[in-house]
């Protein structure tokens, strides 16, 4: 058997909480999975307008955070955690998402974006994370599964998205 070497160049980059300067680079990130991928379920594009209540809902310190990862002027990605359902007996429960600029995926920014996330969320009110991923996505899933998801269910073709039915895979991480 014959050992092969895998190198990875991670661009030089920064991981801290979002500004609003950040929301257009997040919009078309989220706009073209959208797009091109059934990793998240819109089926129309968004403006940043129409997406700056979700980012409001985010803040510099509680449960509910908005990082990127930036390399100079540039959004690679961001990863988020918000509310799960806004019922009093989930507030210990976040919902995590996490996606990435198509050129910057492969290269540890997902990792560096969950350690951040995770990292912030250290002594929050925080009991579980949540995560529902769509399938087939054998990247998040195996993304998710380092950060110590396990599997909780699937929702089976629960949702359509292009005339086809999507599934979800729902993990969870006790914090």
């Amino acid at each position: 058997m014959r050992l092969v070497r895998i190198c990875v160049t991670v661009p030089r980059m920064d991981v801290g909480l979002a500004t609003l300067d950040d929301l257009a680079a997040i919009v078309a990130i989220n706009n073209h999975v959208a797009a091109t991928s059934i990793a998240n379920f819109a089926t129309d594009p968004v403006t940043v307008d129409e997406q700056r209540p979700w980012f409001d809902r985010h803040a510099t310190s509680g449960p509910y955070r908005l990082l990127v990862a930036r390399s100079g002027p540039d959004v690679l990605g961001y990863a988020a955690s918000g509310p799960y359902r806004m019922h009093e007996a989930f507030r210990h429960t976040v919902e995590v998402s996490i996606s990435l600029h198509r050129s910057a995926r492969g290269q540890g920014i997902g990792t560096a974006l969950y350690s951040a996330l995770f990292d912030h969320l250290v002594g929050e009110p925080v009991h579980v994370a949540l995560a529902g991923i769509a399938v087939p996505n054998d990247a998040s899933v195996a993304l998710h599964r380092k950060f110590g998801f396990t599997d909780v269910g699937t929702f089976t073709d629960y949702a359509i998205k292009n005339n086809h039915y999507l599934s979800s895979l729902w993990m969870q991480r006790t914090l």
